[in-house]
């Protein structure tokens, strides 16, 4: 498998990357009115460092999309009654239906990561995972549902640099995690979990995909149409619609009753 790092592309001005991320929503479109015809059950997990940017290529797949169809899933830390339950207990409840595209905004794969990483599971959990993962896994996709991983790849350099913008601005605070400083400090702790995770879970029924994600612009329009090329799809026909004339009723004044209502004032 290719795992040459590219030479660094000119910065993709926010014109081109609006007018490409346009045309490959508009796909986004076409798939899911493909999934939804053949009955799909689609499953996406999006995994990485903190930092990596998965909110933000989530947000570019669903931005144009219906939220019945792709339907995102970030799940809390679990409740005492979750610990109690089977580990992927929580998580397999969430998984989709025909006509459903789940993604996960971090899966069950924290127990190969932060929670590794951090202590918050033992290292026989740790291992038990990794050993029954891919059977569970397999156990799904042999069930019907496609199931796609994606890795986030962020480097050292950019995710210090996305955690400083995090700290100083205050539109970008609520994104600095309680994990978020700890995991600066394991950098290379969390990169033993990662490789011990590839090497455990990437298969042929459920293979990990590597995103480099130092420039969101072009990780984000890269995993679309990466996205886009493992379903196949077509367009599917849909009748012209032709917009009703409005009823008319010359007795009511549907505008008239509204003027003894609070409004909105009007600033701007």
């Amino acid at each position: 498998m290719a795992n040459n790092k590219p030479e660094a592309a000119a910065k993709m001005t926010t014109k081109e990357y609006e007018k490409e991320l346009r045309r490959l929503q508009a796909e986004l479109c076409k798939l899911q009115e493909w999934v939804k015809h053949e009955g799909l059950r689609v499953i996406i997990i999006f995994e990485g460092r903190d930092g990596a940017g998965k909110g933000g290529t989530i947000r570019a797949i669903t931005e144009r999309v219906s939220p019945r169809v792709f339907r995102v899933v970030a799940l809390p830390a679990p409740s005492d009654r979750e610990k109690s339950q089977l580990y992927l207990q929580r998580y397999m409840q969430h998984f989709p239906a025909a006509g459903e595209i789940v993604i996960f905004d971090r899966s069950w794969y924290n127990r190969a990561g932060v929670e590794y990483v951090m202590g918050f599971c033992t290292k026989e959990q740790h291992r038990r995972f990794l050993e029954l993962c891919p059977v569970v896994e397999k156990f799904a996709v042999d069930g019907g549902i496609k199931l796609i991983k994606y890795w986030l790849e962020v480097g050292n350099k950019e995710q210090e640099r996305r955690f400083e913008a995090r700290i100083e601005d205050p539109l970008r605070q609520w994104k600095l995690s309680p994990m978020d400083l700890p995991s600066r400090e394991k950098w290379y702790e969390y990169s033993r979990a990662r490789d011990m995770m590839l090497e455990a879970t990437d298969t042929e029924h459920a293979p990990w995909y590597i995103l480099r994600s130092d420039d969101k612009k072009r990780a984000r329009l890269n995993c679309i149409a990466h996205l886009l090329s493992l379903i196949p799809y077509q367009d599917v026909p849909r009748e012209k619609v032709k917009l009703p004339a409005r009823s008319h009723d010359d007795k009511y004044d549907d505008q008239a009753t509204l003027e003894s209502r609070r409004f909105v004032p009007e600033k701007y």
